[in-house]
């Protein structure tokens, strides 16, 4: 769950509002909540649209951070032709260049040892990219 939640003493102490009058708010439905067990939880999304402003986050919500993740995959594949390794190299490059929008450019390097007829690929970059990429090398593979 990626969106913060507030209790209604939270939503009180930051509006400086008395707790019941962020209870007759949540009752009244003019501020959205959802109700577990006996206790109403307020959205950080649903605080903001009730107040018309900005509400910073909590601390360690975030701790103001974002989340990062990036892959380092090393790919080596045996009985490679090199024509193949040509192919693939030339479709690497060219997917990698010509990524999803918002993905993060994907860094690839290839190497191809012709008396081994050994293909090395090194592929770094985010998740998503990556995963895709290497369906890409599965279908080359596989064809």
């Amino acid at each position: 769950m990626s969106e913060h939640f507030y209790s209604v003493e939270q939503v009180a102490e930051r509006l400086g509002l008395h707790v019941r009058t962020i209870r007759g708010y949540v009752r009244d439905g003019r501020l959205p909540a959802v109700r577990i067990g006996k206790q109403y939880r307020i959205a950080h999304a649903d605080l903001e649209a009730f107040t018309g402003r900005p509400v910073p986050a909590p601390p360690g919500a975030t701790d103001g951070r974002q989340r990062h993740a990036e892959v380092s995959s090393i790919v080596e594949i045996d009985g490679v032709s090199a024509e193949t390794a040509d192919r693939l190299t030339i479709l690497l490059v060219g997917s990698a260049t010509n990524g999803r929008p918002g993905d993060e450019p994907l860094r690839i390097e290839t190497a191809y040892d012709q008396e081994r007829a050994r293909m090395k690929i090194i592929v770094l970059g985010g998740l998503g990219a990556t995963a895709r990429l290497l369906d890409y090398v599965e279908g080359v593979l596989s064809s």
